[in-house]
């Protein structure tokens, strides 16, 4: 099954709470007037697309009506279809130079974190890159033993020490490891909690200066995870988070799992971050880059 298909598999309870029910919308309302247009504000509003995002997809697609002089449900579908496309954006993708490419993985305990980690570090992977992973979540009960297995499974190297050690230094001794093995891409795994931004921050920037010292001229991204599954909560996480650590993408776990799909558009509209990868699923090839295209078209197809 090809990806494509893996994700209209997984999208088909976002896809049921926005696209079905504005196609049953129009089997009951002829024209295409405000009591239309107030009863799709409610479908994507459900389907977790956020209050202010959903005024914007609205406030677009009254224009576009307007100007275009739209009054056929098929064309106002196409029109909601081409203003979701837009709004969302491009992904983005991971930048690869010369160097070592590091990234940073951060998110709450229990938004599959680790799980993203080993599916990234298999995407890489096939991409017939060389990958280290660093287990510097130290804190976790467990945390290293579950890297570990994930790290197995993707076929990587993982550089660990004992529960409860200094992350910098772990992230220090996997640095040393990535350059020995000429690495292409060095994953590292971070604490996952948010009660005490303050130490957070402290954590985040003692590794930062770690990686400044030691790989000065590398790529470097810092992906934030965040289970669909929570909807708005999760966008209010990735706020509090953009207040301790420079975001460059989002990983957005769970979507097979979730009407909630519709938070990868306030993702976009509030936040400005690209989403980045999306799993759909929990088998180690169920994760891959995010194309806002095929999403978009997962969701009408």
């Amino acid at each position: 099954m090809s990806f494509f298909d893996k994700l209209k598999k997984g999208l088909e309870k976002t896809k049921n709470a926005i696209i079905k029910p504005f196609s049953n919308l129009f089997k009951m309302i002829r024209g295409v007037d405000e009591e239309l247009l107030e009863e799709l504000e409610e479908i994507l509003v459900c389907a977790d697309v956020g209050a202010s995002t959903t005024d914007e997809i609205l406030t677009r697609l009254r224009s576009k009506i307007k100007e275009n002089k739209i009054k056929d449900s098929e064309e106002v579908k196409l029109a909601l279809k081409e203003i979701m496309l837009e709004m969302i954006g491009e992904g983005g993708s991971i930048t690869f130079g010369n160097g070592i490419t590091v990234i940073l993985v951060i998110g709450v305990n229990g938004v599959g974190k680790t799980t993203s980690i080993g599916k990234i570090a298999s995407a890489l992977k096939r991409q017939n890159k060389k990958v280290v992973v660093a287990a510097a979540d130290t804190f976790r009960a467990a945390a290293i033993d579950q890297l570990s297995v994930w790290t197995d499974r993707a076929g990587v190297d993982l550089v660990k020490h004992t529960e409860g050690s200094d992350p910098a230094a772990v992230v220090f001794d996997a640095i040393n490891a990535a350059k020995k093995r000429n690495a292409d891409v060095l994953i590292i795994d971070t604490a996952g909690r948010l009660h005490n931004k303050k130490n957070l921050m402290n954590e985040l920037a003692k590794i930062d200066r770690v990686i400044t010292r030691e790989l000065p001229d590398s790529n470097r991204e810092t992906l934030l995870v965040l289970d669909s599954t929570t909807g708005q909560n999760a966008i209010n996480q990735a706020k509090e988070f953009k207040n301790a650590a420079d975001i460059t993408g989002i990983v957005l776990t769970k979507l097979d799992g979730t009407a909630k799909g519709g938070i990868v558009f306030s993702i976009k509209n509030e936040l400005n971050i690209p989403v980045k990868f999306i799993g759909v699923g929990e088998k180690i090839d169920d994760m891959e880059k995010f194309d806002a295209e095929d999403f978009v078209n997962a969701l009408f197809e």
